[in-house]
């Protein structure tokens, strides 16, 4: 009998700009069981494009959202994104990983706009049992000072982060445990949040180049407010596809979402420019608080022209009892993808 039995819970936290989510998933048997979701609203402009304006109301939030989870395990998978990271697949002298982890620091000079005293780099061989002079890699980088800063700030709440992830590979990992036959060919994922849509173009189940947009509910509720007189409240309706809607209110949504949609075509054409895949984006599929945003399917496949679907991070997972209770309708059920996608990841 073991007297000491192995954490197999993972605590998946998303801080964002509008809310502080957290999912817990059970690793112990064959197939993931969701045991919690909790998730609490942070005051406007807490966090301001990634940036913490409020650090003990964020930390406040965050160790509320935890209590609420009445989890014991303080340990916790979290992501960094938006400016100061990227992604980015680029070509390589072909050697072994071990070599490449020697040199990838000089290789990444050319393609990361950061000082490189300030980054911490990874990267993944995408076609190891190639036999040609050049080899496909997938370059992570993200500025020390923003992984560093989100380290302090949940030490401050209590926690601690064995795994920090980046946002658009969470995203990724949700994706992929639940529509396992949608990531043949090529498609754009995009997580419509707050204040950024992060957009993740994927070819074969491999993620090849990401961009955030400037698109999220903030904005729609600002533009709403500002320029049809909508209280807070009617904005906050409107954005989730309740209450009426004028004809001009429709125009404004179709028009933000065709903004939305020509930042998607712009890194699929960029990545196609960069050699990165052919032609012929398959499909666009759409996550995250504002992915069901009136007239934001239409812009998308008018400009487009490929099938759009709104995904369910929690369609494949096993429901634990305990967390009958914390599921949300299918109306809201995409905006669980990042926190959902960091606890698939297993215990370290």
């Amino acid at each position: 009998m073991a007297l000491f039995r192995r954490n197999k819970q993972t605590i998946g936290l998303d801080i964002g700009s509008g809310f502080v989510k957290a999912a817990v998933i059970d690793h112990s048997s064959e197939e993931p069981r969701l045991l919690r979701l909790a998730s609490l609203p942070l005051v406007s402009d807490a966090i301001v494009e990634g940036e913490i304006m409020d650090p003990p109301l964020v930390i406040d939030t965050i160790q509320a959202v935890i209590q609420t989870l009445g989890v014991r395990n303080r340990a916790v998978v979290t992501a960094v994104g938006g400016r100061d990271v990227i992604v980015k697949k680029i070509q390589m002298e072909r050697m072994s990983e071990s070599d490449a982890r020697e040199v990838i620091r000089w290789e990444a000079e050319q393609y990361v706009p950061f000082d490189m005293e300030n980054v911490q780099l990874d990267f993944q061989i995408l076609d190891p049992a190639g036999d040609g002079m050049q080899m496909n890699v997938l370059l992570v980088a993200a500025k020390r000072d923003l992984v560093d800063q989100r380290l302090v700030l949940l030490a401050d709440a209590g926690l601690t982060a064995p795994v920090v992830d980046v946002d658009a590979f969470a995203l990724f990992n949700a994706f992929e445990y639940n529509y396992p036959t949608a990531s043949s060919g090529i498609a754009a994922l995009v997580n419509v949040g707050h204040e950024i849509a992060t957009v993740i173009v994927h070819q074969d189940g491999v993620p090849l180049v990401t961009r955030d947009v400037p698109f999220g509910s903030k904005h729609l509720r600002e533009d709403l407010r500002r320029m049809h007189g909508l209280s807070s409240e009617e904005a906050e309706g409107v954005v989730h596809g309740k209450g009426s809607r004028s004809g001009e209110i429709d125009r404004l949504l179709y028009e933000r979402g065709s903004e939305l949609a020509l930042g998607i075509e712009r890194a699929t054409t960029f990545l196609s420019m960069d050699g990165g895949i052919g032609t012929g984006l398959g499909a666009v599929y759409l996550s995250g608080g504002a992915a069901r945003t009136p007239r934001l399917q239409d812009a998308i496949s008018d400009r487009l022209r490929v099938r759009i679907e709104v995904l369910n991070p929690l369609q494949r997972l096993e429901i634990g009892p305990e967390a009958m209770a914390d599921l949300p309708d299918e109306e809201s059920a995409a905006m669980w993808m990042l926190p959902v996608g960091l606890a698939l990841r297993a215990p370290v």
